[in-house]
Parts: structure tokens; C-alpha cells; sequence
């Protein structure tokens, strides 16, 4: 205590040699402050502790991220699996038919059967001088969402009047219930 004394009594810094060893010095703070820095920096290391993550939750976290990931993935074939159909049947009805028909204007009738969608691309043999294209972008004949080539008949055998132009579905397989075309009714692809 000769050491604080001395401190307040001269409003000098007394030298820290000056005072005795078993004496901390700590200029004029108040012992409650000293006992509340002292609970702090405990406190601090008791919440390092409950701030850091147990391995026990870690594995929960981890258990659960693999759950739902196990099931994404088992669901991506019903999930995906519609908008394969629907983009099959928006290729056919709507993103073909504007190509063939500025096709069927420029020269005169749509692409044979023999000619088929590659007319689009490239000038067929016979109608050259008319051919303006391509009608399509790309130097190859799009594939369905399958990999397949889509189908291609003028005259058509499901449309009297115009083409057909149909995929093979799902199935790869032609003449079955699952082939998407430009005949089907629009209720039909909505399933």
C-alpha cells in the first residue's frame, strides 16, 4: 500500500521499482474495475469456448446436408424430367415452324421427306436458285432432348395439309403413345 500512497500524495508516476513485490500496480483504477477485468477476460475465454461448434453438431450439419442432397439427386429425373417433354414440344410446334415456313415461301412448297430438316441448312440439289437460308442457326439438325434427330414427313401422315414434325420421346422408340409432334392438341404436352 506505500506504493499507492505514494502515487496519490506526489501527483507523480512513481517508478515501479520503487514499490513492494507482493503490490500490483495499477494506476488510479478503482479495485471494482480491476475485479470486473479480471471476470471479463474470463468470461472472454468461458465464450471462445461456447462460441466454437462441437464435433458432435458438426456431424448432424453434415448427416443432414447428405440427406438432402441424396434426395435432390434422386429426384433430378422427375424433376427435369418434364421440361424435356415440354421443350421437345415447343421445338416442333412453335420454334420450327417459322424457319419452315419462310422455307415453304421462298420456295414455294416445305422440304420432302427426303430432304427432310437438313433443306433448312443447305440448298437442296434440285431448288438452289430459290434457296435463301439457312432457315435454322447452327450447321447441324437440332437433336431432342434425348439425343435423337427429331422426325421429319412432307405430306404428313398425322397433318393432311402440312408436315409432320415429331420426336421420339422418352421411349426413343417411334409410332408410341410418348412421341411429342407438331398433331398433338396442346392439353395433351401440358401433362
Amino acid at each position: 500500500m506505500v506504493g499507492r500512497e505514494l502515487l496519490e500524495t506526489s501527483g507523480r508516476r512513481a517508478r515501479l521499482d520503487n514499490l513492494p513485490r507482493f503490490t500490483t500496480f495499477i494506476p488510479m483504477m478503482p479495485a471494482a474495475f480491476t475485479h470486473r477485468l479480471q471476470q471479463s477476460k474470463i468470461g472472454d475465454q468461458k465464450s471462445k469456448i461456447q462460441r466454437a461448434f462441437t464435433l458432435l453438431e458438426i456431424l448432424v450439419v453434415l448427416a443432414i446436408i447428405g440427406l438432402l442432397a441424396g434426395l435432390a439427386i434422386s429426384n433430378v429425373d422427375r424433376i427435369f424430367g418434364g421440361a424435356q417433354v415440354t421443350t421437345a414440344s415447343l421445338f416442333v410446334k412453335e420454334s420450327m415452324k417459322t424457319s419452315l415456313t419462310t422455307y415453304r415461301i421462298h420456295l414455294g412448297d416445305y422440304p420432302s421427306t427426303a430432304d427432310g430438316i437438313q433443306g433448312l441448312i443447305s440448298a437442296p440439289a434440285n431448288k438452289g436458285d430459290r434457296w435463301r437460308g439457312p432457315y435454322i442457326e447452327g450447321s447441324k439438325v437440332p437433336l431432342d432432348p434425348w439425343g435423337e434427330p427429331y422426325q421429319y414427313r412432307y405430306p404428313g401422315t398425322k397433318n393432311k395439309s402440312g408436315y409432320d414434325l415429331y420426336s421420339k420421346g422418352p421411349d426413343k422408340a417411334d409410332g408410341t403413345a410418348d412421341d411429342i409432334g407438331n398433331w398433338d392438341a396442346p392439353s395433351e404436352t401440358a401433362k
